[in-house]
């Protein structure tokens, strides 16, 4: 038994040698004798530990969301309880994807739910500006790559694209199954990265299936200050639109085509333009290969226009990520003053 109540600090040549005893030591730690100061070191970089270990967050979808009565039920319950060990009087983060979060204080760990008690409830606001990418969908397990970063970097939805190019085929019902573990990846991203809005990750569609929804007005996601409000109807005939009317004001798609703008060229004039930056930007991607010209007119004819990615030929996930950080950077930090 130690007396750890005094307020002794080790020197830096102490700790080095209790870690180099340690290393040298057999597997039965117990026959280590420490000294006083050696003691007291690690019961204050234990204590320091638990004070600075990170909160969990966990997800709860908007519909299961009170939080008068907050509950971890299912995956999140078997999470919390029985991979992350968590008991009662520790604390959580809880978040609803629509920009809720809630610290709250374990109160009742039981076999089929962890039951929470509010403690701090915040809101976090919309980005500046909705970053929708169209992402032709690569091979492989590049999509969970590519979905786990836009969340990261703020996208605002996430549109999976079978092009004539793409290499995934997908049947209805295994469009549904990868649409599911899409939007898992996207839970769990933004549950990591502590993002409060959750991105939507849509039914994997065909380019041209894709623009008719855009062209309906449909968006997934709010824009800033819309909060939850519906889409309006545009009628029958929404192509006669101008296409910041239907929720996306700025539509780009990368090509390897000559007659492509740099990036930073197209938000220099869209700004110059409208003297403000777009609320609604749609980012196209396409597979290997890039898309057909025929996809490629189909985008033009709705509004989208060609950016180059520079003079150096990306991977598919590459140019996800270098389309999306430079979105970022320009859009959603908040415009300097002047």
């Amino acid at each position: 038994m130690f007396d750890l109540s005094g307020d002794v600090k080790p020197a830096p040549s102490n700790i080095r040698m209790l870690l180099e005893r340690f290393s040298n030591a057999p597997t039965n730690f117990w026959g280590i004798v420490l000294t006083v100061e050696e003691a007291s070191w690690l019961h204050q970089t234990s204590t320091l530990n638990r004070q600075t270990s990170p909160v969990h967050r966990f997800y709860l979808a908007p519909e299961d969301w009170n939080p008068d009565s907050l509950v971890l039920a299912g995956a999140e319950a078997h999470h919390a309880r029985d991979v992350l060990r968590l008991h009662p009087a520790g604390r959580v983060v809880v978040f609803n994807g629509r920009g809720h979060e809630i610290t709250a204080e374990i109160a009742k760990v039981s076999r089929d739910e962890i039951l929470l008690r509010k403690m701090h409830e915040a809101r976090v606001p919309l980005l500046p500006c909705r970053i929708t990418l169209a992402q032709a969908i690569p091979k492989g397990k590049n999509m969970d790559l590519i979905v786990q970063k836009a969340v990261e970097i703020g996208a605002a939805e996430i549109a999976p694209l079978i092009s004539e190019r793409t290499i995934v085929h997908l049947e209805a019902k295994e469009a549904a199954q990868k649409q599911a573990k899409w939007q898992q990846v996207a839970i769990e991203a933004a549950k990591q990265c502590g993002q409060n809005w959750l991105p939507t990750v849509q039914l994997p569609k065909t380019p041209r299936d894709f623009f008719l929804t855009v062209e309906a007005g449909v968006p997934a996601a709010p824009k800033p200050g819309e909060g939850g409000s519906p889409a309006p109807d545009f009628g029958t005939q929404p192509t006669r639109l101008p296409p910041q009317n239907r929720g996306l004001d700025l539509r780009l798609i990368g090509s390897l085509q000559s007659d492509a703008v740099h990036l930073k060229k197209v938000l220099a004039d869209y700004e110059r333009e409208h003297h403000a930056r777009p609320a609604s930007v749609l980012m196209c991607i396409g597979p290997e290969g890039d898309f057909t010209p025929a996809e490629l007119n189909l985008a033009r004819s709705n509004g989208c226009r060609l950016i180059t990615l520079g003079p150096i030929i990306l991977r598919v996930e590459t140019a996800a990520i270098y389309c999306l950080s430079v979105l970022s950077y320009e859009l959603l930090a908040a415009p300097a003053s002047r």
